[in-house]
């Protein structure tokens, strides 16, 4: 991705618009943030362009609206936050995209702001519409990309809006991104270890597949280490488990030999009866039928722990259990740690990614470093997989 052409704030801004796509896509609960992470790394650029005088137009998406005006996901929360944060002239835009929608932005002095109402309440976003993504690019000077989570889709405010503007770049975020990614994929420092969890292992053999050659050791936990300790002929009780992943499991296992990868899967476990009751430490051979594995156990925390210290990277992407309750976040939690300590202590290189990731970081009451954290999902896990993500193959 060396070919990507990067905005550099330091040519001259002022007066000119720039329609910047951003990542606003918080979490919302009765219409209320509950996170203002993607805001906040946000604000530093926006301000330095504020302070440039340019002229701001902000796109964002939030949630799935399907081209429907959807009041529960509209983007009111994050204008208010925006408005709180921002010292200057911040306005909702929440009219159409018509053919005099240029004349309508003209009125804008430099440093002021302009929120676009959720750019996927139009269906022609998803569409990738052309005479969408022209109007969109009418308003500017300079289109920037700064969403790398959105960028593995060809919607019309990441993809073919291109076509139409002026010029393109990739924003400082963004660059951030595959800076941290190109850590693991292009720039390592060995031993690396991937850690990875979630539920279904069938989403995630081609990223599993094409990491093998390049790491020392896969760490799987989550629900989708039940998938391995029942190929393993081990009785998971009532645990999650995906269908037919036989074949997966056996491909992902073989090409690991073939790389010399080590593989480690839980070897102890803490189960429960349901997802909200308590926990009970079970041996892997253990587990009854009515039992549910929700975290891993202690003997699997030291030997994860164990390999985190022999790491020179770490890649870690999905819980180790279901750290919502807090009588199964210990894997979690001694994860999470671990790889703080030692990317604080040892010069490791930790690169976290995967909301819920995220989400389990940010449970933890310490102040916890890495060295970085990735706000995107899809994006992420299709960049580490090597594809080209359409977003970013039409800024080179």
């Amino acid at each position: 991705m060396v070919n990507i052409n990067f905005f550099s704030d330091k040519s001259d801004i002022q007066n000119k618009t720039i329609l910047l796509r951003l990542d606003l896509n918080v979490p919302l609960k009765d219409k209320v943030i509950q996170d203002y992470t993607r805001i906040d790394l946000c604000l530093p650029f926006l301000k330095k362009l504020i302070e440039k005088k340019a002229k701001i137009v902000i796109v964002s998406h939030l949630g799935r609206p399907k081209g429907q005006k959807n009041p529960e996901l509209s983007l009111t929360p994050v204008y208010k936050y925006l408005k709180k944060n921002l010292d200057t002239n911040v306005y909702f835009y929440m009219g159409n995209l018509d053919s005099d929608v240029k004349k309508k932005f003209s009125y804008q002095k430099a440093g002021e702001v302009i929120l676009f109402e959720n750019i996927r309440y139009f269906k022609e976003e998803e569409n990738n519409d052309e005479m969408f993504s022209k109007r969109l690019a009418s308003i500017c000077d300079i289109y920037v990309n700064d969403a790398f989570s959105c960028s593995h889709r060809k919607q019309a405010s990441i993809h073919k809006i291109t076509k139409f503007a002026k010029k393109s770049y990739a924003g400082p975020l963004l660059k951030k991104e595959i800076d941290a990614i190109n850590l693991i994929i292009k720039n390592k420092k060995k031993p690396v270890t991937f850690i990875i969890g979630g539920s279904k292992v069938s989403t995630k053999i081609n990223i599993i597949s094409n990491l093998l050659k390049k790491i020392d050791t896969l760490v799987i936990v989550g629900a989708m280490a039940n998938n391995f300790i029942a190929f393993k002929g081990y009785n998971i009780g009532n645990s999650l488990i995906e269908k037919n992943t036989k074949t997966i499991v056996e491909k992902i296992l073989k090409n690991a030999n073939e790389n010399n990868c080590e593989v480690l899967i839980p070897q102890d476990c803490k189960v429960g009866t349901k997802f909200s009751g308590k926990s009970e430490h079970r041996q892997i051979d253990k587990v009854k039928e009515q039992e549910l594995i929700l975290d891993i156990g202690t003997k699997t925390i030291e030997l994860i722990c164990k390999k985190i210290d022999d790491s020179n990277t770490v890649l870690w992407n999905g819980p180790a259990g279901y750290f919502e309750n807090n009588n199964f976040e210990q894997g979690t939690m001694s994860i999470a740690k671990k790889i703080s300590d030692n990317t604080k202590n040892k010069s490791l290189i930790s690169i976290l990614g995967g909301g819920d990731t995220l989400s389990a970081v940010k449970k933890n009451k310490g102040k916890l470093s890495y060295t970085h954290l990735s706000t995107a999902g899809g994006a992420f896990l299709e960049y580490l997989e090597g594809k080209d993500l359409p977003g970013l193959s039409v800024l080179k």
